[in-house]
């Protein structure tokens, strides 16, 4: 059993990283300041194409620019081991967790529920510092428990704030504020908020200080006062108080919650309503079940007070809504009500057969690998026997078989990637690129209207020049000529200045992006030659 638990999980998702590209919104990003700071001998202080980039702490940085050192380029592998280790080591803290209080059959289900839960499991298969966080906060918060319970020993209140320190060094604040609101909530809860400073007295603070204290000195060291303010202030309380980036309202992550734990969050919510409302359960809380609770809605109430906000914000708190059903499920006499909640996504999953057909109607890639309605068809038959162990009153069963099929689906789903890769990042356009430049001895590199272009340079070694409709214009006779041109091909036919210049030269396609090498046969192009201006 403890099998399936952690190896079935990684290797679902092995085939996943080495399958598919980097995404250029994020990913792209971190290994073009890796890159950057290697260059510059930044350990710090970090820069973006030479703009001060403070929006994150070193650690994942630092683990990005590792992987270069130690394999000359960006392994994807590798990178991906530091999200889908820390998910399987929050799954393996949490079974210990509750080791006590549950079955082994409990904690299969509930590892299982966990690790599929859309958000988590997303969280595990993408190149961020998230999960890495979460897994520090789950052991900051483990090393209290331990602590209040008097079951830790004399080194948890040394491994206290170093968690917190190091969830703070992974993402930011909110691996200090997670766990130092649980515990100021849990212990009002409990009426022994006076036994605070047992907890976040002065060890956990000096610690935090030594800490804070040599990292800050670092960045000062490197990028001066303004990127330390920056850090401390900009990236913290602005993004807080009034965001520049992801703002969304107080209501957001009651609404985000119920996909973010898809296909159980129907179960989850279910199972945390009805503990709640029942009090039986509620009268009977165990100190475990209470802690887990608190530090759930803790978190969901203190990120929706934050004004920037995106789903995977709220992963810190999963791990406990995951859990506190696995403590719940079993205080519930009557289950079908608990079946139904179950059933109720394998219904939806099940369809997966029949929809990517129907889907590839409006979108024909869906098909361009057998692998895809292969993975669609595993999905549709495993949720039907889903539902068939579920009209036979066995819950957990019903629960392990929809997670083993999904991760079962992820794994042979995955072997599609190379077909869609074009559509997921830029690696194949670039080098589709760079061999057209050696070939045809092109000078230059724009893009046009191409989405978030200046990170290519992990792949061409270079920074594309962005050009507006302005400057194609005016200046396409003088720097266009014998240089690569990138494009959005959606443009083509769209855009007036773009097809006028395109003319007839020929287009290599890649995804849903194009090139030219240009060449002005057509004379020089001005915007008051078009009929439509741009």
């Amino acid at each position: 059993m403890k099998t399936i638990r952690y190896l079935l999980p990684l290797i679902a998702v092995i085939p996943l990283f080495l399958l598919r590209d980097f995404t250029p919104d994020n990913e792209l990003r971190y290994l073009s300041i890796a890159d950057e700071a290697l260059r510059n001998g930044d350990l710090f202080a970090f820069t973006n194409h030479g703009v001060a980039y403070a929006d994150k702490p070193p650690l994942y940085l630092w683990i990005v620019m590792l992987g270069k050192l130690l394999f000359g380029q960006h392994c994807m592998l590798f990178l991906g081991l530091f999200s889908i280790l820390p998910a399987l080591g929050v799954v393996w803290i949490m079974n210990r967790w509750v080791r006590e209080a549950t079955s082994e059959a409990e904690r299969t289900s509930g590892s299982l529920m966990l690790i599929t839960s859309g958000f988590f499991l997303g969280s595990a298969v993408v190149m961020r510092m998230d999960m890495l966080m979460c897994l520090f906060i789950v052991l900051s918060l483990r090393s209290f428990y331990l602590l209040y319970a008097g079951k830790g020993s004399p080194s948890q209140r040394w491994l206290f704030p170093v968690w917190v320190f190091l969830a703070v060094f992974s993402k930011g604040p909110v691996g200090i504020l997670v766990p130092l609101l649980s515990v100021v909530v849990f212990l009002v809860v409990k009426k022994q908020l006076r036994t605070l400073g047992r907890y976040w007295g002065w060890r956990t603070w000096l610690v935090l200080v030594l800490l804070a204290g040599a990292w800050f000195s670092g960045v000062y060291a490197e990028g001066g006062r303004e990127y330390l303010d920056n850090l401390l202030f900009n990236q913290t309380v602005n993004r807080a108080v009034d965001s520049f980036h992801h703002k969304a309202p107080f209501w957001y992550y009651g609404v985000a919650i119920w996909y973010s734990l898809a296909p159980w969050s129907l179960l989850m919510i279910g199972v945390l309503v009805a503990g709640v409302a029942c009090r039986k359960i509620r009268n009977g809380m165990t100190d475990l079940e209470r802690l887990f609770l608190t530090i759930a809605l803790t978190t969901l109430v203190m990120l929706s007070l934050i004004s920037s906000k995106i789903q995977i914000y709220l992963l810190p708190a999963f791990p406990f809504f995951c859990y506190l059903t696995v403590l719940w499920l079993p205080k519930f006499e009557r289950k079908t009500w608990l079946s139904l909640l179950v059933a109720i996504p394998a219904f939806i999953l099940m369809l997966a057969l029949p929809g990517i057909f129907i889907a590839a109607r409006y979108n024909e890639t869906l098909l361009a690998s057998a692998w895809a309605p292969i993975s669609a068809a595993l999905l549709s038959i495993g949720s039907i026997w889903t539902l068939v162990r579920l009209l036979r009153g066995k819950l957990y069963g019903g629960i392990n078989t929809l997670a083993i099929t999904m991760l079962i689906t992820i794994f042979v789903g995955s072997f599609a990637l190379p077909a869609f890769n074009d559509q997921v990042g830029y690696g194949n356009l670039c080098r589709s690129v760079l061999e057209t430049v050696q070939e045809k001895g092109a000078k230059e590199i724009y893009v046009y209207k191409v989405r978030r272009p200046e990170n290519m340079d992990v792949y061409l070694g270079r920074v594309p020049v962005e050009i507006t409709a302005e400057e194609l214009a005016d200046s396409a006779q003088a720097i266009m000529r014998s240089s690569v041109v990138m494009f959005r091909q959606r443009d083509l036919g769209r855009d007036s200045l773009l097809t006028r210049f395109v003319g007839e030269q020929t287009i290599h396609t890649v995804g849903g992006n194009a090139f030219i090498v240009a060449e002005q046969k057509n004379g020089p192009i001005t915007a008051d030659s078009l009929s439509v201006k741009p």
